[in-house]
């Protein structure tokens, strides 16, 4: 070989391999319950992908079916249809204790009568692990989540945020492939829930497994998640980056869900300069940039309230320009919120931050323009 080709050949790129094998995979999962001699779907066929490593959220409200699906996951519950692998394998039939999962309840289920050491050590005690190796492991994920020095506190000495802790310590220290987490930092007041949505990403990070998490709240899925699968009445209605579910929803549920939102409806009158323009009342208009739409089409569209100006002097020609009547001021301490009702009876709601000072721009009775930027009107379903 000559030292060219040796130096082409070092410089070639690696033939490219097969795709990674994702943590978990659902195939079609459904949940089916007999109620009251009827069959009531949970789950109705999700599928989904969830890649190695990933910090991936379950979002819905009470009863859409994110806890049965984790519930499935790990193996508390059989799918009456569906087939759901962990790391390639089929472990639809896998009893629980047989999968390499773990789960962290919002109860956090601690032994009261043991101090965080052994609650932590517990896990690896009942499975033999030599005694120096136990020594090690502990002492290594105490330090991960912030607990070192704590170690022979018992949980009613620790605060709500210290006990998850040491539910995670406790889970994370088996090392296991995928942790899944229901609703943890549900008992916790708004702060400390706050301050442990930062630590649980950087703890995650840190470890660099599969964390899966099921929640209701909207703030905790997109402050912590890698990808978001929004549910509904059993179905997965939208899944993406928090990014992508915040700025695009797919659906009008997503749109109202994720945060707050506007939703207006209306008939495309024309198409200009690549916009779709809705004509609102006499002097009013929508311009979106999404989708490719035509005069006659019926089309809703969503913007988000931070996205909407409001003033007393009429918008400038290339943006959407409604009128309407402000019907409430709220003032919100970082930004004021204002209800503003439409001819037609649409009422959008404004978030004007409070960046200088805290007077209101309008008062409620005032006339009022909203006006915002054709690409902050997106089209459900486009």
């Amino acid at each position: 070989m000559t030292e060219t080709q040796a130096d082409v050949e070092a410089v070639a790129p690696a033939a490219s391999g097969p795709p990674p094998v994702p943590a978990i995979e659902l195939d079609g999962v459904v949940k089916e319950y007999l109620a009251h001699g009827e069959v009531v779907q949970a789950v109705k066929g999700v599928t989904l992908t969830i890649a190695e490593g990933e910090f991936f959220s379950l979002l819905g409200p009470s009863g859409c079916g994110k806890t049965t699906t984790m519930r499935m996951i790990a193996g508390f519950e059989d799918p009456s249809r569906g087939t759901v692998r962990l790391h390639g394998q089929d472990v639809t039939d896998v009893p629980p204790n047989k999968r390499d999962v773990n789960m962290v309840f919002q109860s956090y289920a601690l032994f009261p009568h043991m101090n965080v050491w052994e609650n932590v050590a517990f896990g690896l005690r009942r499975k033999k692990v030599p005694d120096a190796e136990i020594k090690r492991r502990v002492g290594e994920m105490l330090e991960i989540v912030d607990l070192g020095g704590r170690e022979k506190r018992r949980p009613r000495e620790m605060s709500g945020g210290q006990q998850q802790r040491v539910a995670l310590a406790r889970a994370l220290v088996n090392r296991p492939r995928a942790l899944l987490l229901d609703e943890p930092l549900g008992a916790l007041d708004l702060k400390l829930r706050q301050a442990m949505q930062i630590e649980l990403k950087r703890i995650q990070r840190e470890v660099g497994i599969t964390f899966v998490y099921v929640t209701h709240d909207q703030s905790e899925a997109l402050t912590m998640s890698d990808r978001i699968a929004v549910m509904n009445d059993g179905l997965v209605e939208q899944l993406a980056s928090p990014r992508e579910i915040y700025e695009r929803p797919a659906t009008a549920f997503v749109a109202g869900f994720i945060g707050t939102s506007n939703l207006i409806s209306g008939t495309v009158d024309r198409v200009e300069d690549g916009c779709a323009v809705l004509r609102l009342g006499d002097d009013g208009r929508v311009l979106t940039e999404e989708g490719a739409h035509r005069a006659g089409d019926t089309i809703a569209v969503t913007v988000r309230p931070e996205k909407v100006m409001i003033s007393t002097d009429e918008p400038a020609a290339g943006l959407s320009a409604v009128r309407g009547t402000v019907a409430e001021v709220v003032y919100l301490g970082l930004y004021n919120s204002y209800a503003v009702r439409l001819p037609g009876g649409t009422e959008v709601t404004v978030f004007q931050q409070n960046a200088l000072d805290s007077t209101s721009t309008a008062e409620r009775g005032d006339a009022v323009w909203l006006s915002w930027r054709p690409q902050h009107s997106y089209v459900i379903g486009s």
